[in-house]
């Protein structure tokens, strides 16, 4: 397709990146820690690490993770939420040349035994809130190493002391856990601080992250995103943000996880590369101490999800903030409300600027101008160096204005998923264009439409969530005889999980089903509406219609 939509890049932004510049994160992190060696780089709860900080810590576990044995390309898993321990573990492991395995720390064991067994990691790093998850499958994994850390690891002694002390002794945050050999976290940086950090060669070729995410099979998926990949979206992410975001002044509330793909590309690795301060917000669900933080802040950038900000405008609090710094605020996950929008603009004086992407596409395909003055109910341009193509069933490419599905060329584009070459087929065309399974249009400015979904994937809060998965859990029920799940409005997350269930056992009650999903799943993709029957809907050959049941 044509590129329509250069016209319509903001001053400043080129058609094209520089992908010689650097050659892999490895490079950008080393380079920005001596560029911005005094600035703050990472804070959380009123500690600041700065970026020669992060460079000192990183190289220790770095050498940590090399004194273990692990040589190039071997997986690391990082399970944690947001706090000062991420980006160490991660540069860590990076600079190591390690592959870094994301892992949600709300996982069921079910889930962290697929995704430690299909990753193949052989170390992992967790916060102890969560050892008990990991201690229950451990022996039944490759995992040899369990770095464990406390939440207030890296604070000052005093304060370090408190704050774990409270979180397990007084707020009880902490269930019982016993693993064996697990290595402190403060013990690991002491060991690396006493070894050498050997210099690993990487390349654009070089695996950085294998980010898992689901697939119409319900079965998690790792995304092999290369240096090369990573690199490619920072340095789009980089000429984007150019119009209005300035290298060392920038302070970006981030709330999102990072290990999600958007927080991780966009907050993590894309303002670190800026030389600009994330401040980590470690539990965003706290709306009222989430609101009392920023009022302690002076911020120029915030990110998150539609249903990040509808729950900071409905917060008590939030309107009388000083928003005098803030200069942008960004959306991605989920499609943004008009009237979430609307509401933003006229408290904080910013428009909300809505991007898309995927994991596979490291996660960036397209952003509206930062500088657009108001919703305009699209997902943006795509990206400098991004290719777009819509095309129909048959894989042809539609014209401006023609609803197909949306498919994406360019740098950031994964290689692949890992040891999955027929799921990879499935979705890289062989002129190499990402099919998304989003359906949408480019009007003729060259801004990109959603109309509908093809997949059945239903989206809670920014994050995937596949019926399939959802079935295979409910099915194991042995009350139940069928089940289809599907997405419905929430005005809270966007979506929710339906469950649509045939009874094998009459006496079979919501509340029966509710408790045996919470023993398999995450919190977000737990059921939030249970609707009995006695038939579903199916085609001549018996395959539930998904779509009736949402129809009707």
């Amino acid at each position: 397709m044509e590129k329509v939509w250069l016209k319509e890049y903001p001053a400043g932004v080129p058609a094209e990146i520089d992908l010689s510049e650097f050659v892999s994160l490895k490079d950008i992190l080393e380079k920005s820690c001596h560029r911005f060696a005094d600035l703050p780089a990472y804070s959380s709860m009123g500690t600041t690490l700065r970026y020669r900080d992060i460079d000192r810590l990183s190289r220790d576990f770095g050498a940590f993770l090399q004194g273990l044995g692990l040589g190039k390309g071997e997986r690391v898993a990082i399970m944690m939420p947001n706090v000062l321990q991420y980006p160490v573990a991660l540069f860590g492991a990076l600079r190591a040349g390690l592959i870094a395995v994301n892992v949600n720390p709300l996982y069921t064991p079910r889930e962290l035994a697929h995704q430690l067994n299909d990753s193949g990691a052989t170390a992992i790093v967790i916060v102890e809130n969560f050892a008990h998850t990991l201690q229950e499958v451990l022996n039944k994994t490759p995992i040899k190493t369990v770095v464990m850390t406390q939440l207030g690891d890296l604070f000052p002694f005093f304060k370090r002391y408190l704050v774990n002390f409270v979180v397990k002794r007084v707020k009880k945050l902490v269930p019982a856990w016993d693993i064996p050999g697990a290595v402190p976290f403060r013990q690991a940086l002491r060991a690396g601080a006493a070894g050498t950090l050997a210099d690993v060669p990487l390349n654009r070729d070089d695996l950085a992250f294998l980010q898992y995410t689901g697939g119409t099979t319900g079965v998690a998926k790792g995304a092999m995103l290369t240096h090369g990949n990573m690199v490619a979206n920072l340095q789009q992410a980089s000429a984007w943000l150019s119009p209005v975001s300035k290298p060392a002044e920038e302070t970006v509330i981030t709330a999102l996880p990072l290990y999600h793909v958007f927080s991780l590309t966009v907050n993590c690795l894309t303002f670190m590369k800026a030389g600009g301060h994330n401040v980590l917000i470690a539990n965003p669900r706290d709306m009222p101490g989430f609101v009392r933080e920023l009022g302690k802040i002076r911020f120029t950038v915030i990110t998150g999800v539609n249903t990040l900000f509808n729950g900071l405008l409905h917060t008590p609090g939030f309107d009388r903030l000083n928003f005098g710094a803030l200069k942008l605020s960004v959306a991605g996950g989920m499609a943004v409300q008009r009237a979430v929008a609307e509401h933003w603009r006229r408290v904080t004086g910013t428009s909300l600027i809505e991007g898309y992407g995927l994991t596979e596409a490291s996660p960036l395909a397209s952003c509206n101008p930062l500088t657009l003055p108001e919703y305009n109910g699209s997902i943006g341009l795509p990206l400098s160096s991004t290719e777009l193509s819509v095309r129909d069933d048959e894989d042809r490419e539609l014209s401006i204005g023609e609803a197909g599905e949306i498919c994406i060329r360019g740098p950031q584009v994964m290689r692949g998923y890992w040891n999955r070459p027929e799921e990879t087929a499935k979705v890289i065309t062989r002129d190499g264009y990402l099919r998304t399974g989003d359906v949408g249009f480019v009007d003729e400015q060259g801004y990109v439409r959603i109309v509908d979904r093809k997949k059945d994937m239903i989206l809670v809060s920014g994050f995937n969530v596949y019926p399939n998965e959802i079935e295979d859990v409910v099915v194991l029920h042995p009350g139940v005889l069928e089940v289809a799940a599907i997405g419905v409005p929430d005005d809270k997350s966007g979506e929710a999980v339906k469950i649509v269930v045939v009874r094998k056992d009459p006496a079979l009650s919501a509340e029966a089903l509710i408790e045996h999903c919470r023993q398999h799943l995450t919190g977000y993709k737990m059921p939030r509406h249970i609707e009995f029957r006695n038939e579903l809907p199916k085609t001549n050959v018996g395959k539930i219609l998904r779509r009736a049941l949402r129809e009707g």
